[in-house]
């Protein structure tokens, strides 16, 4: 594995507003924009300035209010693209070229024309930018052969990173794995950034499979926002890079809450209860084998200390807790009861859970003993 601390790009402001109905505020875009800044993201791509005046006005004052991330504007391989994000006054520019012969098709172009484009673009962009980011859009069904002249041609032009998109997720972990690795040993020490989708579910796992092959960046978006299934989640892979491929991508990750709930609010798209990092029952367990361990370890259960992530363990109780769970869980309260009342209370205790459909905290056991 790299051990290279893996970039983080952040593309909420830009590919995540693409969801269809999601529309952030010019105060939300700021909020969100902070509070990114605040968790350590290094670069945002801060929104399309050919969308308009309004769009352009709020990623000005993105770029101009002294947050330590860079700034990138997206836009695709044109004039008066490159001309709207000049006005914003940005320095970083990423443009998106369609590398699929599918994607050709659909806007009546072929590659003879994409590979056409490439100098003037690059040309255009050098005069006006001083970091260039070049989109292979939809390269995961690009023909290789076809990439590989495209890449060369944008490094050849002066291009500073490429991005490998995933633009409708069909990649798996091994065939991510396996293009990266080939990508790496042709154009060996290049910054490559992968942007996975998550049509098929694998949008986390295959940025995670990307960076173990070498890849150096990748394109995100808080709580996996974006069109259709959405995007790889920030979230998730700031977390899994830490805890399961053992690299700090140099996100504070005890931030990720708070913004994640901002983007929902923002966003009105709600987090699902179970989802992963910061769902509301991730740390919350019933099982009565689970809890007993889990007051004597909370990474027993857990793939993770809760604190680091500004959570805490949850022990509630319910159809599927045990007596051994209760009566350790009791005894670190400071409440000792006989193992007859304890016996009484785990039945009773079942009995409601079940009547009900839900589990009870502590407050409400507590109403059991009396």
């Amino acid at each position: 594995m790299n051990k290279k601390q893996l970039h983080i790009i952040d593309t909420t402001l830009r590919d995540g507003e693409q969801a269809p109905g999601v529309v952030f505020s010019f105060d939300e875009k700021l909020k969100i924009a902070a509070l990114l800044d605040e968790a350590g993201v290094k670069e945002l791509e801060v929104g399309t300035p050919i969308m308009g005046e309004s769009e352009q006005r709020v990623i000005r004052e993105i770029i101009h209010s002294g947050f330590q991330f860079k700034s990138t504007c997206w836009g695709r391989a044109t004039e008066e693209d490159m001309v709207a994000a000049e006005k914003t006054g940005a320095d970083r520019m990423n443009i998106s070229f369609p590398v699929s012969d599918i994607q050709q098709q659909a806007i009546g172009k072929n590659r003879k024309w994409v590979m056409s484009r490439i100098r003037p673009m690059m040309t255009f962009a050098r005069q006006r930018f001083g970091f260039i980011a070049v989109g292979a859009q939809d390269a995961s069904r690009a023909d290789r052969s076809f990439l590989h002249e495209f890449i060369s041609t944008c490094l050849f032009y002066g291009a500073d990173r490429i991005r490998i998109a995933d633009t409708v997720g069909t990649l798996n972990p091994l065939s991510t794995m396996d293009l990266f690795k080939w990508l790496n040993t042709h154009f060996p020490g290049f910054d490559f950034e992968f942007h996975g989708h998550n049509d098929l579910g694998m949008a986390t796992a295959n940025t995670i499979s990307a960076a173990l092959a070498g890849c150096r960046s990748a394109s995100l978006t808080v709580n996996g926002l974006g069109e259709r299934a959405g995007n790889a989640c920030l979230e998730e892979v700031a977390a899994a890079m830490k805890v399961s491929a053992n690299t700090d991508c140099g996100i504070h990750l005890d931030k990720l809450q708070k913004l994640c709930s901002v983007v929902s609010e923002a966003s009105l798209r709600k987090i699902h209860e179970s989802k992963p990092i910061v769902g509301e029952m991730i740390c919350r367990h019933e099982s009565g084998i689970h809890c007993r361990s889990l007051v004597n370890d909370e990474l027993s259960y857990q793939a993770f200390s809760p604190q680091d992530f500004g959570r805490e363990t949850e022990l509630v109780f319910g159809k599927h807790s045990g007596s051994g769970g209760l009566s350790h869980f009791l005894r670190s309260k400071g409440v000792l009861i006989s193992k007859e009342q304890l016996s009484d209370t785990v039945l009773r205790m079942k009995e409601v859970a079940q009547k009900a459909k839900k589990t009870m905290d502590f407050e409400e056991v507590l109403v059991l003993l009396k």
